[in-house]
């Protein structure tokens, strides 16, 4: 492929030939994709707000409570022993970004990504309203302080602060549900002080990214454009430069590229697109629109830069279903389908048993009895009744309480005394098997040690 730039990978494109930050001053974009990427990401920002409040069967439609070790996900209940079907659920996402990377590029990066979302569709448009477009903003930053440029940068800062806030606050109901929040902001803060001052930190972080460190995220921070190196082969559809069409460039030949430089200018993270497929390009499209633009000027096709595969440029391939996208669908549906055969298939409840930790064996006349701490996980939606009965041996169980009921999607603890007879000890540690019973209905078993003289 025919490059006019050949230096283009001796440095970091957001930094200069002595080694400091060099500032990009994207072009505001607009086009047909534009319009898409906001559609999709006003509806993922809607999705975004509105989860902390939608609610299934009076719980979260999502909610990520590592405290608690309790995670619900589209109103299906995950507690901490059901680390594996959490395992499955991340092993099958991550296969799908890889999938999903190999047949169609980067997508989740222009498309879905809250960094590009939040940066591109939120910060920037402030910023554009605020300041103008690319040359305006150039201009402003570069000219002395005069009451204009101080009002300016003040109003947008004051902004990006409070919408950060905003930002901190809304994930955080993802990780304690809206009504806890709701319950904390009602408290005074020194209540919630050290939650207020991570609130702080976090929102502090935000900040900085959207305002100053920016498009550094994906060029320098994130692992994902670096990955697509091992991931990407000349079938992966991507967004891309006709280069057989383009070249040569510049009007002087037979080439349809003008060299106008306008995919450059409308670039968030400053690349070439010409230059070839960069860790930098996040396939937002930007620099598709804009070319389109300029071929409708000069009275040419559009597509010069358009999603397709290296295959496809050199009309060699059409067809993105290779080997090893085919390959890895197979593997994914059988992991997802697994997942959903275990999330379907998991018990009613879960129970765990175990003997308090610090106590030995007590001695009666007759008997002989260990204290044990027990744990019971409602997974259904209704509300269940039950009952502790010891199964294997002719013991006697004392719960520290009347009744044993767990409400749906709830979680009880107790503890209680096993007593059994000196007759049926025949070791200094003894297997005895527990019953959970519902309406007389055995519903899980659980087996424990029992210790004796």
């Amino acid at each position: 492929m025919a490059s006019q730039q050949l230096d283009f990978r001796d440095y970091p494109i957001n930094m200069n030939e002595r080694g400091g930050r060099k500032w990009v001053y994207a072009k505001k974009p607009s086009g047909k994709w534009f319009t898409r990427r906001t559609i999709v990401s006003w509806f993922l920002l809607l999705f975004w707000l509105a989860v902390p409040f939608i609610k299934i069967n009076g719980n979260p439609l999502i909610l990520l409570d590592i405290a608690n070790r309790k995670f619900i996900i589209f109103g299906a209940i995950f507690w901490a022993q059901d680390t594996f079907i959490l395992a499955l659920l991340m092993l099958s996402f991550v296969l799908f970004v890889v999938l999903f990377t190999v047949t169609y590029g980067r997508l989740w990066c222009g498309w879905t990504c809250p960094q590009t979302i939040f940066l591109e569709m939120v910060f920037r448009k402030i910023e554009y309203l605020i300041e103008g477009d690319y040359r305006e903003r150039h201009k402003l930053d570069n000219s002395p302080w005069t009451t204009k440029k101080i009002v300016k940068k003040t109003l947008k800062h004051i902004i990006f602060i409070v919408i950060s806030l905003a930002m901190t606050n809304v994930f955080l109901m993802w990780f304690i549900g809206a009504d806890r929040w709701l319950q904390m902001i009602s408290e005074p803060i020194g209540k919630n002080l050290s939650g207020f001052l991570i609130m702080l930190v976090v929102s502090g972080f935000f900040y900085w990214v959207y305002s100053f460190f920016r498009e550094q995220i994906c060029t320098m921070v994130c692992p994902y454009g670096r990955m697509q190196g091992v991931l990407l082969d000349s079938k992966s559809i991507a967004v891309t430069y006709d280069y057989v069409r383009g070249e040569p460039r510049g009007g002087r030949g037979s080439g349809d590229c003008t060299d106008c430089k306008q995919c450059i200018s409308v670039c968030p993270t400053g690349i070439d697109i010409r230059n070839g497929s960069q860790l930098e390009c996040i396939n937002c499209t930007a620099c598709i629109d804009q070319c389109n633009k300029i071929m409708h000027v000069t009275g040419k096709a559009p597509g010069l830069i358009r999603y397709a595969s290296e295959a496809q440029i050199k009309g060699q391939h059409t067809s993105v279903w290779t080997t090893r996208t085919k390959a890895y669908t197979v593997v994914l549906l059988l992991i997802f389908s697994f997942f959903v055969y275990t999330l379907a298939s998991r018990p009613e409840i879960e129970t765990t048993i175990l003997r308090k930790p610090g106590l030995l064996y007590q001695e009666q006349e007759a008997t002989i009895s260990n204290v044990y701490n027990i744990k019971i996980v409602n997974k259904t939606h209704e509300e269940l009744p039950l009952e502790l009965r010891v199964i294997s041996h002719d013991g006697k169980i004392q719960m520290a309480g009347n009744t044993m009921s767990v409400k749906d999607q709830d979680m009880y603890e107790s503890t209680f005394i096993l007593f059994l007879p000196k007759s049926e000890i025949k070791s200094d540690k003894t297997e005895v098997e527990f019953g959970v019973f519902s309406s007389n209905e055995l519903i899980e078993t659980y087996r424990a040690t029992f210790v004796g003289p």
